[in-house]
């Protein structure tokens, strides 16, 4: 029996229902999966925005809605009568929440996009750890919002929440403790941390001591498919439900929606394309070295021990910032037919998505405009000129880091598989595959909410194999295949 099973939950049924809490960072679902046959089906039960709040100018996560929106499809759940197995919750990673003694949430947990980590890479660098030290222990891309620099801002802000802090918990650790009373801290959330070290699968010592934290801060230790906890007697008055297990799946969402890959060997890489753009490869073991070091990649945890090695590149929230710029009647509110803008347009000038102005601009369509206009390009006229230009720039980053991939790790990249919401983007998947004159695999779209129903349905005994969830994934989503056209 593999790691993954090793404490798990055996059960002996031929229809298997699970629910999904797939948080993305602009909306929220969850997702009943019915396991039967050798395929799994998905059906969308709640769908929310995962709101912000803007406050003292900072950036928050309202937590407690979140909470109170798996309370909800919980109780719905109980109204459907559908009987649940299990329930599993992923999440971005990085941002995190402070609990006292008590169990009582301390304040709600910073935003990944608020400015407060401006400069904390640095500061960091300067007065605890040196940069490539720090790389050393955890290979993580340096980007100012890991939890590590983080708890390092807030440390040095607001002395009074950090010393008091019981427990520290990565977003989807500290739903599951609201859940159940039990503090865990799921491997795969943790890896995005910039604390963990891959070589011992734990948090590092000297790094938290380096901040004035100890390990006794965190939950224990967990890794995708073990049992958190059994829903709280207070969760099971409020919804009407039992002991539900909830499982440990790919906390983080892109281990969730890697686990539902739909490929048949090792030669490809992958795209999780939404918000963000996550693109890598899968690797058994951390690669650490002076070229990873060079090209700021990260190695994050994922399934059965094997580690994401990849790249952080702005995604989709180029264009969110966009259009949100955009008024109504001025761009289609359709998002297919706000993406087909792109073929009314001929605009070739170019931007490099991850340039720091794009991180958190009052305004995107300026940012965008001031960065062609110091490059000498000429500047958008229209929405359909702006579509295009995000569409082009994502295809373009992703080719340069697929050629990276294939100079710093042994991986043959045959083809791109494509995941998560982006693969619905027609047009950006052609872009992506004229770019980088291989194969595009789009699909499934909804990974990530499958990944992590798959890990419950393999923690209860159903399935043995990654390659076997992933059988799962071809037999039962229809995919499509995008080749460059000249």
């Amino acid at each position: 029996m593999s790691n993954l099973q090793s404490s798990t939950f055996i059960i002996q049924i031929s229809t298997f229902n699970c629910l999904s809490v797939d948080l993305g960072a602009t909306s929220g679902r969850t997702i009943v999966s019915e396991y039967s046959g050798g395929r799994i089906v998905m059906r969308e039960l709640t769908r929310f925005e995962t709101v912000q709040v803007r406050r003292d100018g900072h950036v928050y996560w309202d937590l407690p809605r979140l909470f109170d929106e798996i309370l909800h499809a919980l109780q719905k759940v109980k109204a459907e009568g559908i009987s649940l197995a299990s329930i599993g919750i992923d999440t971005w990673g990085c941002d995190a929440a402070f609990f006292d003694k008590n169990g009582e949430l301390m304040r709600l947990p910073y935003c990944y996009r608020d400015p407060h980590t401006d400069g904390a890479v640095e500061r960091f660098a300067n007065e605890c750890m040196p940069l490539q030290e720090l790389y050393e222990r955890t290979g993580i891309q340096f980007m100012p919002f890991n939890t590590l620099f983080q708890l390092d801002t807030i440390r040095r802000a607001d002395h009074e929440t950090f010393e008091n802090a019981d427990k520290i918990l990565f977003m989807p650790d500290a739903l599951v403790y609201m859940l159940t009373d039990e503090a865990v801290m799921e491997q795969t959330v943790a890896s995005t941390s910039q604390m963990l070290n891959p070589r011992t699968g734990d948090l590092d010592p000297e790094i938290l001591a380096s901040i004035g934290l100890s390990r006794e801060h965190f939950g224990r230790l967990v890794k995708p498919g073990e049992r958190a906890g059994v829903l709280s007697p207070a969760v099971q008055e409020k919804t009407g439900l039992g002991p539900i297990p909830v499982v440990a799946v790919g906390s983080h969402d892109t281990a969730s929606a890697v686990a539902a890959i739909p490929a048949e060997d090792g030669n490809y890489a992958y795209l999780s394309c939404g918000t963000w753009s996550l693109l890598g490869v899968e690797s058994p073991s951390p690669i650490i070295n002076e070229d990873s070091f060079r090209h700021n990649f990260t190695n994050e945890g994922g399934l059965d021990g094997t580690i994401r090695f990849l790249k952080n590149i702005t995604g989709l929230w180029l264009l969110e910032g966009c259009r949100k710029e955009w008024t109504k009647g001025e761009v289609p509110s359709d998002v297919n037919e706000l993406n087909a803008l792109c073929l009314e347009s001929q605009c070739q000038s170019l931007i490099n998505p991850d340039d720091p102005r794009f991180a958190h601009p009052d305004s995107m369509t300026a940012a965008i405009r001031d960065y062609l206009s110091e490059a000498g390009q000429p500047l958008p006229q229209s929405p359909a000129d702006y579509v295009r230009v995000i569409f082009r720039s994502l295809a373009g980053r992703y080719a340069e880091v697929v050629e990276t991939l294939r100079e710093i790790t042994p991986v043959d990249i045959q083809r791109l598989h494509v995941i998560g919401g982006g693969s619905r983007n027609e047009f950006l998947m052609q872009f992506t595959a004229d770019a980088l004159g291989i194969p595009v695999i789009a699909g499934p779209k909804e990974g990530t909410a499958l990944g992590n129903a798959l890990v419950q349905v393999r923690a209860a005994g159903l399935v043995g194999s990654l390659a076997e969830m992933r059988a799962i994934v071809r037999r039962s989503i229809e995919l499509k295949q995008y080749k460059r056209k000249s």
